[in-house]
């Protein structure tokens, strides 16, 4: 795969790295050309100094066969315009942008630009260090209302079918962590000791599925 890259800061030039490292051709784009001084000397992709939207600059890049295409500036606006162009008129279909206004990465979404907001997952990601394991959802979508969650299992729903525990929470389980192996339900898989369930929901129905999967009403079935 060939992968255009603009902005060489930190995260793009770690992404530069990996990506070379996993065999893929990269061109990294910045304005500064001192900013290539964090690539590594082994580095063979090519470096192309301009603005990551200009057309001739992606051009040079080798925008016309790239694969993907990551806008990781310090700008939202030229992220997001570079995330445009590149799929809009040069028809990259891998395309992402990385946000630092979380309002403006839901906004983005709805456009069809996949984005990261950088402000809201550094905060989630110090939060699930703080807080007790399974307080802070593992990830949340860029409205930051869809989660992805653990949670709790009451002793009374091992050794009952999913779709069972799931007809009681109303939700459907993501995929459970057994024995340090993730696995996605089947409608025969069966509730296990030692399973970490996780479920993807909207963040304010968590604590009715909490509820739900933390105690068993005997009555219903």
């Amino acid at each position: 795969m060939h992968i255009v890259i603009m902005g060489c800061g930190r995260v793009g030039s770690t992404l530069a790295h990996i990506l070379e490292d996993r065999g893929n051709t990269v061109a990294v784009i910045d304005r500064d050309p001192e900013a290539f001084r964090r690539l590594r000397p082994a580095f063979k992709g090519d470096r192309v100094t301009g603005i990551g939207f200009d057309r001739d600059v992606l051009a040079r890049a080798g925008i016309e066969r790239a694969d993907s295409f990551a806008a990781v500036s310090s700008g939202d606006n030229s992220n997001i315009i570079a995330a445009r162009v590149a799929r809009e008129t040069f028809g990259v279909r891998q395309v992402a942008a990385r946000i630092y206004d979380p309002r403006r990465a839901e906004v983005y979404e709805r456009l069809g630009i996949p984005t990261v907001a950088t402000v809201r997952w550094t905060a989630d990601q110090m939060l699930r260090k703080l807080l007790p394991e399974g307080a802070e959802p593992l990830w949340r979508d860029a409205t930051g209302k869809i989660v992805l969650s653990q949670v709790s299992v009451s002793p009374e729903w091992i050794g009952e079918p999913v779709k069972l525990v799931e007809a009681s929470a109303g939700t459907r389980i993501a995929y459970i962590d057994r024995l340090g192996e993730a696995i996605v339900p089947q409608p025969g898989t069966v509730l296990q000791q030692g399973d970490v369930v996780h479920v993807i929901a909207p963040e304010n129905d968590l604590d009715r599925i909490e509820a739900a999967f933390a105690s068993r009403e005997r009555g219903g079935h």
